[in-house]
């Protein structure tokens, strides 16, 4: 494919708009170019404010504060994530029946169940069933998965909403792990999504331990809908050590998991 430096990146911008994102591999071998040629055009648009540049390829640029795509969530702060996740499983022990909500920083977990045995994972997150079920078929992972159906959040592959809520309350795990788009001292636990909000409400009710990953960057942040209050969750697990000021807030210094 051969087009001018201009046209390429009218390409590129089609591909954001239709898709929400773009990955530096594809569009290289689509333009049978250097994946450095399409770092630059990617860099030129963002200096254009047209698109952002995520690790990897880049995304659309959104101009009202909302939930990051899926995409957009797996691929940044991924070192902070995964610290976060191994401290996640650390508190996991053989024949747990847990909860691992839709997120990214709860699907930094997946491979880390593996060393564990016979447990029960139930989620409503499509990329943790789906690399789940890849463990097992290696026979790398030992125990059972229950999905919660319902409707399908296609751009966060995810399910919630009446149904999943539901099928959520016939559960009462050992431990939920939750993932939260922001956190602040007053309102607590919150998220930019109603649904998903309600469903891990139900989560965190039916649980006997609850545990929210965040990481720094969503300290502070105060989205649309609070999750939970600080006293409906019994830990917080962050790369980020508790704000000084937050330390008195519900006994919080006693919740709170630095990694």
């Amino acid at each position: 494919m051969s087009l001018l430096a201009e046209e390429r990146k009218t390409v590129i911008m089609t591909e954001i708009d239709e898709h929400g994102q773009v990955r530096v591999n594809e569009l290289a071998k689509k333009f049978e170019v250097s994946t450095e040629t399409i770092r630059r055009y990617l860099e030129e648009l963002e200096s254009e404010n047209k698109l952002k540049k995520v690790y990897g390829g880049a995304v659309k640029v959104n101009d009202e504060i909302g939930e990051p795509t899926m995409y957009e969530r797996e691929i940044i702060r991924i070192d902070e994530k995964k610290k976060i996740a191994n401290r996640a499983i650390a508190c996991i022990e053989d024949q747990d029946v847990i909860v691992i909500d839709e997120g990214s920083t709860t699907l930094q977990m997946v491979k880390g169940l593996c060393g564990k045995r016979n447990l029960t994972v139930i989620t409503n997150s499509f990329p943790v069933a789906s690399m789940l079920m890849s463990y097992a078929n290696k026979q790398q992972f030992d125990g059972e998965m229950i999905f919660i159906g319902g409707k399908v959040r296609s751009l966060h592959y995810r399910s919630s909403g009446s149904l999943s809520e539901k099928i959520a309350e016939e559960f009462f795990p050992d431990k939920a792990f939750i993932s939260a788009d922001g956190i602040v001292s007053k309102e607590g636990i919150m998220s930019f999504d109603l649904e998903k909000s309600m469903l891990a409400q139900v989560y965190i009710k039916n649980a006997s331990t609850t545990y929210i990953l965040a990481d720094h960057s969503k300290i502070g942040i105060k989205a649309n809908y609070r999750l939970a209050s600080m006293k409906d969750v019994d830990y917080i697990i962050s790369d980020s050590n508790i704000p000084e000021n937050w330390e008195k807030v519900q006994g919080l210094e006693n919740k709170w998991l630095s990694c």
